[in-house]
């Protein structure tokens, strides 16, 4: 297990302590009750008890840190206390915050910008700090590529069937197949075309501008002409001098693992009283989903573009 500490003001954060290996989770879920959170706490704590031992024997300890971004601004600084780790999580609402002035369910919400710019000078920091490192997933993957300028948001039309959800199948490029650790994407499935867990309601369409170090990883699959869309779905900004991406987002959900844990989840949140019944009964309805005959696939590639990425960074923090 870690330690969780939700931060919601200035007075929440803890004293800066050396002995913890401190994980800056950046709730994007502005509000909102997300099991995708949940799972990726536990992925912490799934990595971190990989090193219970050595974690014992040297006196330190890991915490998660939730900063609840968008409802309470509340981002981190990385110039005077910088995380070890930064993971972001998905969330509602359109991907330029200034677009949520009304609530329309998880398409629009109402929120105030204010946080953006201070998100832009943590990322700004993050790319430049080659000790730093941030993995992301949906709502994060379309805020990074909004900040890098290297794609924008564009709402699922008609055209495209309008918001996607439940199984959808990305396409690694050809720098994804030649790279030292997206490769093994393909080796999940055995081709260049991989399972995801798919909830969103824009499309990140590429602007031509690909800023320096920025790696395209994969492409939506477009069903109508049988090849890649023109969504981009995987974007690796930095990576470690050995290969290994060091700030990484998908427009996907590889947080969500196998039907038993999310159940678990939300079994965990109705209990506490995070969410209502009505609200368990319309997130448990992703349970079926999450058994398709893909499942394996899904994981392995899943595994690949997060948890895989936490653990080998939580390693190296212990190890250091």
């Amino acid at each position: 297990m870690v330690d969780l500490v939700r931060i919601e003001s200035a007075d929440d954060l803890p004293t800066p302590d050396r002995s913890a290996i401190d994980v800056a989770l950046l709730d994007m879920n502005c509000g909102y009750a997300n099991v995708g959170h949940d799972a990726i706490v536990a992925i912490v704590g799934d990595a971190a008890a990989e090193h219970e031992a050595a974690l014992r024997a040297s006196g330190r300890r890991v915490r998660v840190l939730s900063y609840a971004l968008r409802d309470k601004l509340m981002v981190p600084d990385h110039a005077s206390r910088p995380a070890d780790l930064y993971l972001g999580t998905g969330g509602p609402g359109h991907l330029d915050p200034r677009r949520n002035t009304a609530s329309r369910g998880t398409q629009e919400v109402v929120e105030d910008p204010a946080w953006e710019p201070r998100l832009w000078e943590l990322f700004d920091a993050i790319a430049a700090d080659e000790t730093a490192a941030l993995y992301g997933v949906c709502h994060t993957f379309g805020l990074m590529c909004r900040w890098s300028g290297v794609a924008e948001p564009k709402l699922r039309g008609p055209e495209k069937g309008g918001p996607m959800s439940g199984i959808g199948t990305n396409v690694l490029t050809p720098q994804a197949l030649d790279h030292p650790w997206f490769a093994k994407m393909a080796a999940c499935g055995g081709d260049e075309f991989v399972p995801v867990l798919d909830s969103r309601h824009y499309d990140l369409l590429p602007t031509g501008k690909m800023r320096g170090g920025a790696t395209p990883i994969a492409f939506e699959w477009d069903t109508t002409n049988m090849g890649p869309g023109d969504a981009l779905t995987m974007l690796e900004i930095a990576r470690e001098r050995d290969g290994t991406p060091r700030f990484f987002a998908v427009n996907s959900h590889p947080e969500i693992s196998e039907a038993t844990k999310v159940s678990r989840f939300l079994d965990a949140m109705l209990a506490s009283g995070t969410i209502d019944r009505e609200s368990y009964e319309q997130r448990a309805s992703i349970l079926p989903v999450l058994r398709d005959d893909r499942t394996t696939e899904r994981l392995c590639v899943g595994r690949l573009a997060f948890s895989d990425l936490v653990r080998d960074r939580i390693a190296r923090l212990v190890a250091a």
